[in-house]
């Protein structure tokens, strides 16, 4: 298969193939998010598409939380596709926003603690950030804030994986 694919902004029609590539992860791999989600964060996401038949084959994305910080959540890629190094290109373009909005820390919570760990990324305990940011942030109806912050409700969509941290 052709490696070569394009990395781009998202747009509403890619929303069905964001959604594939979420399903196919399987359970507790990823935070679920209901559809309508997708669409409101469209313009969070980066996807890859293949130019031979237009399929979106990675996706990920940048959801800033505050002034300095924000994650990076989503990144999946097509099973058929992995080691093609589309989660790599699309982290790379992620970690370009986030310094082209001036973020200087970003922040994933995953299981692939060795993927993350080759951009810089390094294994944290507890949410890097202030009690008073802490408190805003308890506000947030996104439920990625709520993993972000170990709220309860979230607990079991998110066992097992690491907190990490990379300062731009």
């Amino acid at each position: 298969m052709d490696g070569d694919v394009l990395i781009r902004r998202a747009r509403t029609a890619d929303v069905r193939g964001i959604r594939r590539l979420i399903d196919l992860q399987g359970p507790g791999l990823l935070l679920d998010k209901a559809t309508v989600t997708l669409y409101e964060h469209v313009q969070e996401f980066r996807v890859a598409q293949r130019p031979t038949d237009g399929a979106i084959v990675g996706c990920g994305a940048l959801h800033v939380m505050w002034e300095d910080l924000a994650e990076i959540r989503t990144v999946a890629v097509d099973p058929e596709c992995q080691g093609m190094k589309i989660g790599r290109r699309i982290v790379t373009e992620l970690l370009t926003t986030a310094r082209e909005l001036g973020v200087t820390r970003v922040f994933v919570l995953t299981f692939e603690t060795g993927f993350f760990g080759s951009f810089g990324f390094v294994e944290i305990d507890a949410a890097p950030v202030p009690h008073a940011v802490y408190e805003q942030l308890l506000r947030s109806y996104d439920e990625g804030v709520a993993e972000f912050l170990e709220l309860d409700r979230v607990k079991p969509n998110t066992l097992g994986n690491t907190r990490m941290l990379l300062r731009l």
